[in-house]
């Protein structure tokens, strides 16, 4: 049970780290683009790099469930959070793939731990969980915007100055995380013994139904992000300059949707709001697959984005007293999966039937957001 102080002061350095996250974490795909111009790899590495990204962003999750009682939170967070710093500065070091893969991986452990550590910090401390949450998560989305126009202008210094720009920050996200004082090892219990940490959370209905919903949105949003530029240019819907502005419009309605959340249309029901955000992804995506003009498709994108903006923040709030270290270290690697399946299946789908085809197997996991917040519904809220 989480019954400690709330400290707004830590509310907001979550979000602060949060913000420098959501611009070293989203740039990678930029990073990568570069990289490949630079050294001539294939496609099949960039895939590999940004895989291992990945696979580091899940296991950062799961370390920062188990280490903790092993080494201490302290020595924890900080060792994931460096890997901005030291992820980005390999990528200076030359044409080495072996060197390449390492700093992707790295970026992984670094994201999966901001995440986690984030998440705990601005879900404990919040007066509003809920607010609290989608201003968190809307400092990412401004990060992610901002992280573009960051790389342009380092552009215009040298090839490299991106590079170094993105370690400054990944190194003023480490300092964040100093200033927080995380713990050091387990606390000990009146009798000396080490206290353990709770698990009890993995015998809650609650806790595996919000994992679903988190794995749909993953999913859902992961899957979007991936192949919609693809999807646009190979039917003709959007021309290349344009169809590329496809992230900036999603990031967009995300941010603006997430401040309007949190500050003008307040959540009372969660999970009422989460299954009108279900459905109302269902049938925006129907419509953005079968959208075959320009304009009305950019205007489902920004629709569709705008309903799934709220379902990350406001499902994970719902976690309530469950919300911990141990607990995040479990649920959002966890449902980090369906960003790996789903674009996997479309792409499977794709080569076998269409690109179309593909994408619209992506209505599946938004009906599971549907299906998941009304059972958690049934269960009710905290």
């Amino acid at each position: 049970m989480n019954t400690q102080e709330k400290q707004p002061k830590l509310y907001r350095m979550g979000c602060i780290a949060f913000f420098f996250s959501g611009i070293c974490a989203m740039s990678s795909g930029v990073i990568v683009s570069l990289l490949q111009e630079y050294y001539g790899f294939a496609y099949g590495m960039t895939g590999t790099l940004l895989s291992l990204m990945n696979i580091g962003n899940l296991v950062a999750g799961f370390a920062s469930a188990i280490l903790p009682s092993k080494i201490g939170t302290r020595a924890t967070v900080m060792t994931l959070t460096s890997g901005y710093a030291l992820g980005y500065l390999f990528m200076t070091s030359g044409n080495y793939m072996w060197l390449l893969m390492l700093a992707f991986l790295f970026l992984g452990l670094a994201k999966g731990n901001a995440i986690n550590n984030c998440t705990v910090l601005v879900g404990n401390n919040a007066k509003d969980r809920t607010k609290g949450m989608n201003v968190m998560h809307a400092s990412y989305a401004c990060g992610a915007l901002l992280g573009p126009i960051l790389i342009t202008a380092a552009l215009l210094v040298g090839k490299f100055t991106p590079m170094y720009a993105l370690a400054v920050l990944g190194v003023l996200l480490w300092l964040v995380f100093v200033a927080v004082k995380f713990p050091g090892k387990s606390a000990q219990t009146a009798d000396g013994k080490k206290e353990k940490t709770d698990w009890s959370f993995l015998k809650e209905k609650k806790f595996w139904l919000l994992t679903g919903l988190i794995f749909c949105q993953n999913a859902a949003e992961t899957s979007v992000t991936g192949w919609m530029v693809t999807y646009y240019k190979g039917n003709g819907i959007l021309s290349g300059t344009l169809a590329n502005y496809t992230l900036t419009i999603m990031w967009g309605a995300t941010l603006i949707a997430r401040l309007l959340i949190a500050f003008v249309f307040p959540i009372k029901d969660r999970f009422k709001a989460l299954a009108i955000m279900g459905g109302g992804c269902v049938i925006l995506y129907a419509a953005l697959i079968f959208s075959n003009t320009g304009w009305l498709a950019i205007l489902m994108l920004f629709a569709f984005s705008f309903a799934m903006a709220g379902v990350n923040p406001t499902g994970v709030a719902g976690a309530g007293n469950m919300l911990n270290a141990a607990s995040m270290g479990i649920m959002l690697p966890a449902a980090g999966l369906g960003a790996i399946l789903m674009p996997w299946i479309i792409g499977f789908v794709a080569e076998g039937v269409s690109l179309r085809a593909g994408m619209f197997c992506n209505i599946v996991p938004c009906v599971g957001i549907l299906v998941f917040a009304l059972l958690c519904r049934r269960l009710g809220d905290e």
